[in-house]
């Protein structure tokens, strides 16, 4: 966060161990914690926000790596820095005990946490978008920043955007058709089929090019922006007998 504020960055592998690490931590509590309630630790918003960061962080290594996005983790991080500290300090966990374990069904969990890792590709394409929003504007007045000179192409970010957006719409109906194998409130499957077709809109829309590229990335930052304003009405893991 430091770096966006002072508009300059310098890539090193400080900063790539860093959000290797934190990964590494992320991904031991997801394991411990996973044991302790014998299922996928997405019981409670508590649980889901670790998860989601942990999610974008996962994809930040696959696309940065593939895209040579080195500064993506930059504006990655401090979203995933803020999701982990919402859920530290609000009063959103409970510890799991002997009465938190869960009974969930396979095709439940595997719902849950495709969901949740389309979110977090959807989190992905939103700070992209955030990028080339940034680029053009830059570009439009003529006044660089020492940042400008280090993010990607602004062509690369919107192929980024695409395949992001993409790639969260494809896990996410993997998610939903996972989720009609078992009994899920209707309002949440509703929920999800509305997240599911404001993006396969934005991707149709850009097929058939009746959006602009900046209209996009406009699009991933809004519709991202609603998806976590409404991301309460996810379907959490039910605790046992609530299926």
């Amino acid at each position: 966060m430091v770096v966006l504020g002072y508009g300059r960055y310098q890539p090193s592998r400080f900063n790539f161990a860093a959000m290797a690490g934190g990964f590494a931590f992320q991904t031991a509590f997801l394991v411990i914690r996973g044991h302790a309630l014998n299922a996928c630790p997405l019981t409670n918003l508590f649980e889901v926000l670790i998860f989601l960061s942990w999610s974008m962080v996962l994809l930040y290594f696959v696309v940065g790596t593939a895209y040579r996005l080195s500064l993506l983790g930059a504006f990655t991080s401090p979203l995933a820095f803020i999701f982990q500290a919402f859920a530290l300090i609000a009063p959103l966990d409970s510890p799991p005990g002997p009465r938190a374990r869960v009974v969930a069904h396979p095709w439940l969990e595997t719902h849950a946490a495709i969901s949740i890792i389309a979110y977090g590709a959807f989190a992905l394409a939103c700070v992209a978008g955030v990028m080339y929003l940034i680029q053009e504007r830059q570009l439009k007045t003529h006044r660089f920043r020492g940042l400008f000179f280090h993010l990607p192409p602004i062509a690369d970010l919107a192929i980024v955007i695409n395949r992001l957006i993409f790639t969260g719409f494809i896990l996410l109906t993997l998610g939903l058709l996972s989720g009609f194998a078992v009994r899920v409130e209707w309002s949440k499957v509703i929920w999800g089929i509305g997240v599911w077709l404001l993006y396969g809109g934005i991707l149709q829309a850009d097929k058939w090019r009746r959006v602009t590229p900046r209209r996009v990335a406009q699009l991933s930052v809004a519709s991202f922006s609603v998806t976590l304003a409404t991301l309460w009405l996810l379907n959490f893991i039910a605790p046992a007998g609530s299926l």
